[in-house]
């Protein structure tokens, strides 16, 4: 019954996408692009769990493709001897909110050993997808800065960056929550699910009614039974840079109504990367009005950029998307450098949350980089998508362990 609600529902998204972007047959404009999701490179993975050749929703109808469509290799129990927000894992590592679009994708990690699986950001309504692509391959020489323009296409190589936007789709909680139950009770030994979600601006500006829409989220993704809830404050991709994470005050009012509602299920935070200032004024302040109030703090989202396609034209069709959220290797630098200030920043407050290392986690090594950098647990999107085995890769190959 519910995958038959999500057939209508596919087609009532795919429509309100054609309406609000003004365009026709985004699915078919994808397919008949040739677009190519490969990853070139000696021993790459060519299929991408999350296909960019095709839409939103046919990636959420037909997904996970690929390998992690497929079985796993034998190996032998894990055994959970890493504690995280109160559970026990095998591996602190995991896949952020993002590219598991629904209990499928979640299902399938969670089989191909990523034991800390995050179900993607939630409403407290529909809300549709932004028009195809949403998914563009960029190049970037060395480090992205924040602010910078890149050239953005379809040809996949290493090392492996891309762009993002989708704008924070959502289906009705009548679909996502039974499906959020049933890969929350997937979990095996040693694993736990977290469910992501988000509050959503009425028309009519109303903070107020922001924040209630916050709190009746935290609501609903609590009754799933999920492990541990995210509340997302650091989307760049829904036409602002306005991102709620750098409103310290505003913040702490969401927190504390999440709170409110979740009682003792532990909630994280999904922020994005604060540029240093003197003595780290802004993300200190950030800390002393959330960072004692949740159990865990995940950076980073995204290091948001000018996307522009061979002829310098905006890349992403649409109002508010010339810019838009880089992810991949090329922001590796920016979540270390956050998991190592958020460490010192905690020593130095008192505080005990619980960091979540994201941002261009690729490689066992990588995983490595950001423990010592003071993650207590890892996630990668990015390469995950195009490698379903990392997460193996890590429990083999890993050190900090």
């Amino acid at each position: 019954m519910r995958w038959l609600y999500l057939k209508q529902a596919v087609r009532a998204m795919a429509s309100l996408v054609r309406e609000e972007a003004g365009v026709q047959g985004a699915v078919g404009v994808a397919a008949a692009s040739g677009v190519a999701g490969a990853l070139s490179g000696p021993g790459a993975i060519l299929t991408p769990f999350y296909d960019p050749e095709r839409s939103y929703e046919e990636n959420f109808a037909q997904g996970p493709f690929g390998l992690l469509a497929e079985p796993p290799p034998a190996r032998a129990a894990g055994v959970a001897r890493h504690s995280f927000l109160g559970h026990k894992v095998d591996t602190p590592f995991g896949v952020p909110a993002g590219p598991l679009l629904n209990g499928k994708f979640v299902q399938a990690a969670l089989r191909w050993g990523f034991d800390i699986p995050v179900y993607k950001t939630v409403r407290t309504r529909r809300y549709a997808c932004h028009a195809w692509p949403n998914v563009l391959a960029v190049q970037v020489e060395g480090d992205l800065d924040v602010g910078r323009r890149l050239v953005a296409g379809h040809t996949y190589s290493e090392p492996l960056s891309i762009t993002n936007s989708f704008g924070v789709p959502s289906y009705d909680p009548e679909f996502w929550q039974p499906d959020m139950a049933e890969a929350a009770r997937a979990a095996g030994p040693g694993q736990m699910v977290v469910g992501s979600f988000q509050g959503t601006l009425p028309e009519d500006g109303s903070v107020a009614a922001y924040i209630a829409d916050f709190a009746a989220g935290a609501r609903l993704v609590k009754e799933t039974g999920v492990h541990a809830i995210e509340v997302n404050l650091s989307c760049p991709n829904e036409g602002t840079d306005k991102l709620l994470c750098f409103d310290a005050a505003r913040s702490r009012a969401v927190v504390e109504a999440i709170k409110a509602e979740i009682g003792a299920v532990p909630l994280t935070i999904k922020m994005a990367y604060f540029r240093p200032d003197e003595d780290d004024r802004r993300l200190r302040e950030f800390l002393r009005e959330v960072g004692g109030a949740v159990e865990g703090i995940a950076a980073i989202n995204t290091v948001s950029a000018e996307i522009v396609d061979e002829h310098g034209a905006q890349a992403l069709p649409g109002e508010g998307r010339l810019r838009s959220g880089v992810c991949g290797e090329a922001i590796r630098w920016a979540g270390l450098e956050m998991a190592g200030r958020l460490r010192r920043l905690r020593e130095q407050l008192g505080q005990s949350f619980a960091i979540v290392g994201v941002g261009g986690v690729g490689r066992a090594a990588d995983f490595d980089a950001y423990r010592r950098a003071g993650a207590d647990a890892v996630m990668s999107a990015t390469a995950a998508m195009w490698n379903p085995r990392l997460a193996l890769e890590v429990k083999e190959q890993a050190h900090e362990l």
